[in-house]
């Protein structure tokens, strides 16, 4: 049957230990839903989103001082810190994989966006790299070579798998309306310009998909999202909190699914208190749909999430929101197709 929602995660995990996470996250994700590469910030230092990223950087090196993680002459510990636990990372998932009797089709992994590191790493003076304008592309063209490899690296873990690259953007609109603060907290940064910003991801895209990446999907907050920048930009679909969609962005999704782009919609609530019932949840996905007059056969386009980071649950607490992401699916496609 066509028009099948699907289900995913946004690829941050509780806990310590990635033969759990991988056998939790494939055990729940599998065909048709999408597994992913977990990342397990508890770890520590290098296993941070800033800090995964910046080890995947060609030609320019960081480590962490006393403000964050900032651009040094050479890798240090935490940059090793940083290359192991990614090592570990795929190693674990190659052994799982070959092991199991039928593996997923489709896998994914996540990479913090050129303009997110920019706001998340700093010079060598301790201001961002996102208060220069040469640093800032360099910084972007840097990643853009080390995302090569990188896939590379995660291909060969799990041959044949179709990837699917998830651009996290958690700063994007701040840093295209200049709210980012400086390192001293005392002013705010001057915006990046939007050609700038559509530029470093143009970069990155091409990359991702001229190594063979299927999809990049870029992640951001639902404030002043930029939408159809990433999409300009040759962004294959993006990920919005369901919550938070405003009715213009909603009319935006509109068009960009009628032009083949992918939806990622965090649909699954992080709300404490007694949980809505999956039935009243799926009703929420397809109410603008139809709205929109969308087709329901166009609901492959989408695939559902958890709203936000799983990583502050227990590992036992994330994989059952993985399971209830799985029945929230299944749910919209029963209201969507009997």
């Amino acid at each position: 049957m066509t028009g099948q929602v699907t289900a995913t995660a946004l690829g941050d995990w509780p806990g310590t230990d990635p033969i759990e996470a991988a056998r939790a996250i494939r055990g729940e994700l599998g065909t048709p839903h999408l597994p992913f590469l977990a990342e397990l910030p508890a770890r520590g230092v290098g296993s941070d989103p800033v800090g995964r990223t910046a080890s995947l950087l060609t030609d320019l090196h960081a480590d962490v001082q006393p403000h964050g993680w900032r651009l040094v002459p050479h890798p240090g510990r935490d940059a090793r810190r940083a290359e192991s636990a990614l090592s570990t990372d795929l190693n674990v998932l190659a052994d799982l994989v070959g092991a199991e009797e039928r593996s997923a089709e489709e896998l994914h992994v996540r990479i913090l966006g050129p303009l997110s590191l920019m706001a998340g790493t700093y010079l060598p003076s301790g201001e961002r790299i996102l208060a220069d304008h040469g640093a800032r592309r360099d910084l972007a063209q840097s990643l853009a070579a080390g995302v090569v490899p990188f896939l590379d690296r995660v291909a060969r873990a799990v041959p044949g798998t179709r990837l699917t690259v998830q651009l996290d953007e958690p700063d994007a609109a701040r840093v295209l309306a200049g709210l980012v603060p400086t390192a001293s907290g005392y002013r705010t940064l001057r915006s990046v310009p939007a050609e700038e910003a559509r530029a470093a991801w143009e970069g990155v895209v091409a990359a991702l998909h001229g190594a063979d990446a299927e999809a990049v999907v870029v992640n951001l907050p639902g404030w002043e999202a930029p939408i159809g920048g990433v999409l300009a930009a040759g962004a294959d679909g993006v990920s919005l909190p369901l919550a938070d969609l405003t009715v213009p962005q909603w009319e935006e999704l509109a068009g960009a699914i009628e032009a083949g782009s992918r939806l990622w919609l965090g649909a699954l609530p992080h709300d404490g208190g007694a949980p809505p019932a999956t039935r009243d949840l799926a009703e929420r996905v397809v109410r603008p749909w139809r709205q929109l007059g969308l087709p329901f056969d166009a609901l492959d386009a989408v695939r559902l999430t958890p709203e936000g980071s799983l990583a502050a649950f227990t590992p036992a607490e994330a994989t059952a929101r993985l399971t209830r992401t799985v029945k929230l699916a299944d749910a919209v496609n029963q209201i969507a197709h009997g």
